[in-house]
């Protein structure tokens, strides 16, 4: 094996949990770079001493002003040096988009390295359709914005998948609620980990289930797409029944039948029987 790796960026992807989920090839390639652009140093730093690996260190976070990016980019000019998150692929919901945009416009060479990937990783344990999925970051934070972005998203043709932390779990929960109502969710936490969990049901029922456990650990949330769940008369009645409570026979049947994909003349008929 070389000792040296050519000069450029080389993105590399660590665990998210279970340190066993490093790759060999992330192993080699973070023992032959120059120096390591990460998020917290600490972090990092724990991982490399896991591995029996002494490297220096470059913070690189939210916070990095154009001055860090630009002493980067001449040390990768001249230099390998790899590019970390504190946990996962880089760059998903993670810094270091501006770097990688530039380092390719300046003709740097820039390498990504495959790895462990929570929103990846929660798709495949789901159970919910992958054919199609949209990962969407963080909600946000404020309950109008978050509402707006989930209205904005009530069409897409595939699940949605969003991170989440457990302080904002409940909020979201009852939001997708009101916003996509019918729809399944999943909330997948302490991924790799040993505690991991993936659990599916109605936003309801998840809300219901973690006000009674209080969650910890980072989250993944996933909604399906309007239309895949099976949905029976009973079930469409509850719905209906549901919506007519705050909103007229015309707007429940809509509501729902932007919820589950159904026949909005047939929703508004069964509307008024139940109305």
């Amino acid at each position: 094996m070389e000792n040296t790796l050519s000069p450029g960026l080389y993105i590399v992807a660590t665990p998210i949990g279970n340190l066993g989920d490093i790759t060999l090839r992330a192993v080699e390639t973070l023992q032959r770079v120059t120096a390591v652009a990460c998020e917290d140093t600490r972090v990092t730093g724990k991982l490399l001493h896991h591995l029996g690996i002494k490297q220096r260190l470059i913070r690189y976070d939210d916070h990095a002003g154009e001055a860090d990016r630009e002493r980067l980019l001449a040390l990768m000019e001249a230099e390998p040096v790899a590019l970390v998150s504190d946990a996962g692929t880089p760059l998903i919901s993670d810094p270091g988009y501006r770097l990688v945009r530039i380092a390719r416009e300046r003709g740097i060479a820039v390498t990504s390295l495959p790895g462990a990937n929570a929103a990846v990783v929660a798709m495949t344990l789901s159970g919910l359709p992958n054919d199609r999925f949209l990962f969407a970051g963080f909600l946000p934070n404020k309950a109008k914005a978050r509402e707006d972005t989930l209205s904005a998203l009530a069409n897409v043709p595939a699940t949605l998948v969003f991170y989440e932390t457990a302080p904002r779990l409940d909020a979201s929960l009852r939001a997708i609620e009101e916003k996509l109502p019918g729809r399944e969710v999943a909330v997948a936490r302490e991924l790799t980990k040993k505690f991991e969990e993936c659990r599916s049901g109605s936003p309801a029922e998840l809300a219901e289930h973690y006000a009674a456990h209080p969650p910890k650990g980072e989250i993944v949330l996933l909604i399906a797409p309007a239309g895949e769940q099976q949905i029976g008369e009973v079930d469409v009645d509850a719905l209906l029944k549901s919506a007519l409570a705050t909103a007229k026979a015309s707007q429940a049947a809509a509501l729902v039948a932007k919820a589950t994909g159904l026949d909005r003349k047939v929703l508004y008929a069964r509307a008024m029987e139940l109305k």
